[in-house]
């Protein structure tokens, strides 16, 4: 990064790292977990916006995890592999870095690379004295001008759906007794965490990775319950962090079947966070996402998905609504702009 004496602007960095993947990183089949690779992506993000908006002097601050926009998982990754992760911050405005990731696998016997993820994630700066402030962040240079007009473009979208997300976001995941097989009901899951300082910052708060992990994890637990075959990570929709975790907190992940094609099933899965040991402050939605799975036999070739049965009118819309998510996506894949059902 090059300082610009007056301008107190930097240009665009990067940066990288590599992991090697172990059996503790993968399902029974040797397929690296979604979660892992999206706290390797998270890792990646935090520590580049942390080291960006602590580069000229002022305030002390610690980069938060805001949301992830959307992350296709182009090609499985396997244990012994090794991950390849570049960061580059693509944009600042001023309270919030976008940052751009992507991942390749490379098979260290064959030499053999391919790119596996690539994602965009939003960092907030939170000042080390008072984290619930958030501080401004350098500016950046632009290459050209298109560049910082296409952010914006980018900032303004996202930072629009945060807003409609959380304003929807008071769903509560209720346990059903004897459900049916193929009913919403029959798959869901949820997991309790204890939150320890190993899941958190210096400063006290989660790492959105630890966070993301946990989703992951519990959407896979669905899937598999859903279809009962060896399941893996296809994509996950933008990922919304609407408030910080901090240590010592109770974290409730929930996840639940809203919409399955032939090949693929959508799950949703929120994070409540109880402050138990704070009697000021009442239980609060902390992050909800949408993941989408598929189902593989044992030679990894896709197969079919048994179809979701909703019951409720709720259940119903929620299903109706994950259609209308996955002709969108259908159709920008085929290159149009109005999905076809």
């Amino acid at each position: 990064m090059t300082l610009r004496k007056g301008l107190h602007s930097f240009r665009l960095a990067s940066a990288n790292s590599t992991w090697i993947m172990r059996p503790d990183d993968a399902n029974v089949a040797g397929n690296v977990h979604g979660g892992t690779i999206l706290k390797m992506i998270e890792e990646a993000g935090a520590i580049i916006s942390t080291r960006h908006c602590n580069s000229q002097n002022g305030e002390r601050c610690v980069a938060a995890l805001a949301r992830v926009e959307r992350t296709d998982f182009l090609s499985p990754m396997c244990i012994g592999e090794v991950a390849h992760v570049s960061a580059e911050i693509t944009y600042t405005s001023k309270h919030s870095v976008e940052v751009q990731v992507n991942v390749m696998s490379e098979n260290i016997l064959t030499g053999t690379k391919k790119l596996t993820n690539k994602a965009t994630l939003w960092y907030v700066p939170l000042s080390l004295k008072n984290v619930d402030k958030v501080l401004e962040v350098p500016p950046v240079v632009y290459s050209r001008h298109e560049q910082e007009e296409e952010g914006r473009k980018r900032y303004e979208a996202q930072k629009l759906e945060r807003m409609e997300t959380k304003w929807r976001n008071g769903d509560i995941v209720q346990p059903v007794l004897n459900p049916e097989p193929n009913t919403v009901s029959y798959s869901q899951s949820s997991l309790i965490h204890l939150v320890g300082p190993s899941d958190c910052t210096l400063h006290g708060f989660v790492h959105g990775g630890v966070t993301m992990k946990l989703m992951d994890e519990v959407a896979g637990i669905v899937a598999a319950r859903h279809c009962k075959t060896n399941i893996v990570t296809a994509s996950v929709d933008a990922i919304n962090f609407h408030d910080k975790i901090r240590k010592g907190c109770v974290i409730t992940i929930s996840g639940r079947m809203t919409f399955t094609s032939n090949k693929s099933m959508e799950i949703e899965v929120l994070v409540d966070a109880d402050p138990v040991v704070d009697n000021s402050q009442k239980r609060y939605r902390a992050a909800s996402a949408f993941f989408t799975y598929v189902s593989l036999s044992q030679e990894g070739k896709s197969l079919p998905v048994p179809q979701l049965v909703p019951e409720t009118e709720d259940e119903k819309k929620r299903f109706e609504e994950g259609k209308g998510r996955y002709l969108q996506m259908k159709a920008k894949r085929q290159g149009r702009t109005e999905p076809q059902p």
